[in-house]
Order: structure tokens, then sequence, then C-alpha cells
């Protein structure tokens, strides 16, 4: 059983969640995000902690954000857009339970205070931006740091705001040379 209240974006959400671990959940039912949502969401957080874990896409990023700005202290869970696809469709819905349980082991805290650990300069360096196979780079390194995939600066902001480690992010990079 999960302790925290996981938050997903629609009924499909929900039932790919159960196949794969026992958990509360709560629905947005997209970005409107009606006040009532707000305040369940609030509740969750201050009773048992809540797990923010929405589609790798746009709208899953927006909602990811407007709950982050209004409840500060989430824990956040990603799924890559390949384990979220099926056909022409990203959701968390199309991922197996071994992929959901997988990014909920990887859950990560957002700092409060500013931190660049990070800076372009590592990203350079390691080929994650200017490099031919960066965007797939991007995608593996987020994988296995648990922090999902992201364009250049949505990558940085991540390493930075979800307490990656100088050697989680090494350990990483290992990866890519395989």
């Amino acid at each position: 059983m999960i302790k925290e209240v996981i938050v997903v974006e629609g009924k499909d959400d929900v039932s790919a969640i159960k196949k794969a671990v026992a958990a509360e959940t709560i629905i947005t039912g997209g970005f409107a995000l009606p006040p009532s949502v707000i305040k369940r969401i609030q509740t969750a957080m201050n009773n048992r902690g809540v797990i923010i874990f929405t589609d790798p896409d746009y709208a899953g990023e927006k909602i990811r954000k407007i709950i982050s700005n209004k409840i500060p202290g989430c824990k956040h869970a990603f799924l890559s857009k390949d384990e979220a696809t099926k056909g022409d469709n990203i959701g968390i819905e199309n991922a197996s339970p071994q992929s959901i349980i997988r990014a909920l082991s990887k859950v990560r805290y957002e700092v409060t205070e500013e931190r660049n650990e990070f800076t372009n300069a590592d990203l350079v360096k390691n080929k994650l931006i200017g490099a031919k196979g960066s965007a797939e780079r991007r995608n593996i390194l987020g994988q296995a740091l648990g922090i999902g995939y992201g364009n250049s600066k949505q990558l940085l902001n991540r390493l930075n705001n979800y307490g990656v480690t100088r050697e989680e992010f090494e350990a990483a990079i290992e990866l890519l040379k395989e």
C-alpha cells in the first residue's frame, strides 16, 4: 500500500494504478482544477502526503506545475513517453504495472530553496544538448533518475529542483556510455 495519495488526470489512470499498486487516488479531470479538487489535494497533502503522477505530455506538465505552485511539498513520479504511449495516445493508463511500480519507486521531492548544482555546461559536456542524439540521451537520463523526459530547460530545472545529487547524475551518465 502506498501511503501517499496519488494525483492523476483521469479514471483510466486510476485503473492502471490499481492494477500496479494499492493506493488512494485523486482525479484532476484536466487542468481546469476546480477549487474543490485543489482542496482535496491540500487535505491529502496535510494528512498523508501527495504524489503527482501526470501524463508525460504538455497537459500533464501544466497540471503538475499548477498543483506544485498551489500546494508546495508534493512528491513527483514520472513515466517516459515510451512507457506511456499506445498508438498515438500518451497517458499513465497505457503503462504496464511494472512501469508504474518503477516510476513510483523513484519518486522525487521538489526542493523549495533555489539550487544551481547543475548548469548548461553539464548538459553540453555530457551531450545532453547540442549534439546528435541529445533528446534520446535526455530521455534515458530522465528515466534513470526518475525525473522524466524534458527538453534541456526542463531537464536542468528538474536536476536542480528534484534533489538530484552530483553522484546520482554521474552514475546515470555512466549508463549513457554503455
